[in-house]
């Protein structure tokens, strides 16, 4: 029987972003859907499972970190990858220990973001 392919949710309020790396990902072979803010992807992960949730930080209205704390709250055993173009110690260590899988600068380098995916899956594999 055929693997399903993995699950990510991109969370970015950024479109340009979003649709971008929601293909990159596609075009490695997950199964991929997007959402513009952490408000949009709590409600999308009551109604469906993920494998992973990469998400942006800087973000209005609920910002990743802020984010990263709901899904701790409701959905405390999701991998997440934290992105951002702003990078700062502070919130580095926050997202980590939040949580967070990893935490990676925009742009994203393609082959940074699949080394990453292959350890999560390969972790998380049962």
């Amino acid at each position: 029987m055929p693997r399903q392919p993995k699950k990510i949710l991109v969370v970015d309020d950024e479109e340009n972003a979003r649709i971008g790396l929601s293909r990159l990902l596609s075009r490695e072979g997950y199964q991929v859907d997007s959402v513009s803010n952490g408000y949009e992807a709590l409600n999308y992960l009551r109604e469906k499972d993920v494998n992973l949730i990469v998400t942006d930080i800087n973000m209005p209205e609920m910002n990743g970190i802020a984010f990263l704390k709901e899904l701790n709250k409701n959905f405390p055993n999701s991998n997440v990858i934290m992105i951002t173009a702003y990078g700062g110690v502070e919130s580095y260590i926050e997202a980590m220990n939040l949580g967070a899988f990893e935490y990676i600068n925009k742009p994203v380098k393609i082959e940074e973001l699949k080394s990453i995916l292959r350890k999560i899956f390969k972790e998380n594999s049962h």
